[in-house]
C-alpha cells in the first residue's frame, strides 16, 4: 500500500471514529450507546442478588416491594452497570481494540462528554442510596463503588494483577448483601456472603478465558492468562465448588442448587464446547438458579402449599 493510500485510510478511519464520537453523544444513539455500554444481558448479574437478597432477608411478603427494595433493584439493574461497565470501558479503551468480543454484543469506547457525565452521574446515584439505606448496608454499598472503580481504574487496577481481579469481583456479591442487611436489618450470614463471593470469583475468571489471548497481546496479566485454559477450568471448578460448601452451611438445598456450576465447568472442560460460546450462555443459567434462589426465599415467608387453591 502506498503512503499516499495509507494517508488516505487513516484519515477516513478518523473521521468514522470521530463519528462514531459525535453520535455516541447526541440523542437516541448516544441513549444506546449507553445501553450497549451497560451490558443488558449482564444486568441481572447485580439486580437478581439484590432480588435474592431481599427474599432471604425479609420476614413477611409486605417487606417484598417497599419503596427503598424497589429503588435499590432500580439502581442496580441500570445505573449501577452503567458505572460498572463505563469505568471498565474508559480504561480499557487501547486493550479493547483488540478483543473480537467488542465487534458484536459489545462496544468499544466512544466516549463523549454526555457519556463520561452518566458514567460519573451514575455513580453519584450510588452514593445517593446511603441516603435511603440504614447504616448497616453501607459497608456493601461503599464496598461496591470503591471495587468497580479499583477493579478498572489506577493505582488500584485489580484486574491486571493474577488472583487479585477474581478476588475483587466479590464486588458482584454486594448488592445482594446491602439488600439484606436493609431489609432485615443485620448483616447476611457469614457463610451465605462467604459462598456468594466464591461464586463470583468463579465467574469472572471463567468468563475472562475468552479474553486470554487478546489479554496476552495487550500485555495484561489475568488470573486466566496465568494459569492458561486449562488450569482455569480448574480454578473455576474449585472457587464454584467452595461456593457451594458455604451454601450448603446455610441451608443444603442452597449447596445443591449451587452445584450446578462446578458440573457445568468440568462439563465444559470436557467437551467439545467452544469456552467462546458458554461464556455467553452464563446469563441463561444464572437468571434460572437467582429464580430459583429468590422463589427459595419467598417459600420462607409465603409457603408454596398456601398459593395452591
Amino acid at each position: 500500500m502506498s503512503d499516499q493510500n495509507r494517508s488516505a485510510d487513516d484519515g477516513q478511519s478518523r473521521s468514522v471514529e470521530e463519528g462514531q464520537n459525535r453520535s455516541a453523544g447526541s440523542g437516541s444513539e448516544g441513549l444506546r450507546y449507553l445501553l450497549v455500554l451497560s451490558r443488558p444481558r449482564f444486568w441481572l448479574y447485580l439486580a437478581g442478588p439484590v432480588a435474592v437478597g431481599v427474599t432471604y432477608g425479609i420476614d413477611a411478603v409486605s417487606g417484598l416491594f417497599t419503596p427503598v427494595t424497589v429503588a435499590l433493584a432500580c439502581y442496580f439493574l441500570v445505573p449501577a452497570n452503567v458505572f460498572l461497565y463505563g469505568v471498565n470501558d474508559v480504561f480499557d479503551a487501547d486493550i479493547d481494540e483488540l478483543n473480537p468480543k467488542k465487534e458484536g454484543r459489545e462496544a468499544r469506547w466512544r466516549g463523549s462528554r454526555p457519556v463520561v457525565a452518566a458514567v460519573v452521574a451514575s455513580g453519584a446515584l450510588g452514593l445517593a442510596t446511603l441516603a435511603i439505606t440504614p447504616r448497616v448496608a453501607w459497608p456493601y454499598l461503599l464496598g461496591f463503588l470503591v471495587l468497580a472503580v479499583g477493579y478498572s481504574a489506577p493505582p488500584l487496577r485489580f484486574k491486571t494483577t493474577p488472583f487479585l481481579d477474581s478476588l475483587s469481583n466479590g464486588l458482584y456479591a454486594l448488592p445482594g448483601a446491602a439488600a439484606y442487611a436493609t431489609v432485615a436489618g443485620t448483616h447476611p450470614p457469614l457463610a451465605a456472603l462467604a459462598g456468594a463471593w466464591l461464586w463470583t470469583m468463579g465467574m469472572h475468571t471463567f468468563s475472562a478465558i475468552p479474553d486470554i489471548e487478546p489479554d496476552r497481546a495487550a500485555g495484561i496479566d489475568t488470573t486466566a492468562t496465568l494459569l492458561g485454559e486449562g488450569r482455569t477450568y480448574g480454578y473455576c471448578f474449585a472457587a464454584w465448588t467452595a461456593a457451594a460448601v458455604g451454601f450448603w452451611l446455610v441451608d443444603p438445598r442452597l449447596g445443591a442448587l449451587l452445584g450446578v456450576y462446578p458440573l457445568f465447568v468440568a462439563w465444559v472442560a470436557r467437551s467439545s464446547i467452544s469456552v467462546d460460546r458458554a461464556y455467553w450462555w452464563f446469563p441463561a443459567l444464572n437468571t434460572v438458579v437467582g429464580t430459583l434462589l429468590s422463589m427459595g426465599g419467598l417459600w420462607r415467608v409465603y409457603p408454596l402449599w398456601e398459593a395452591l387453591p
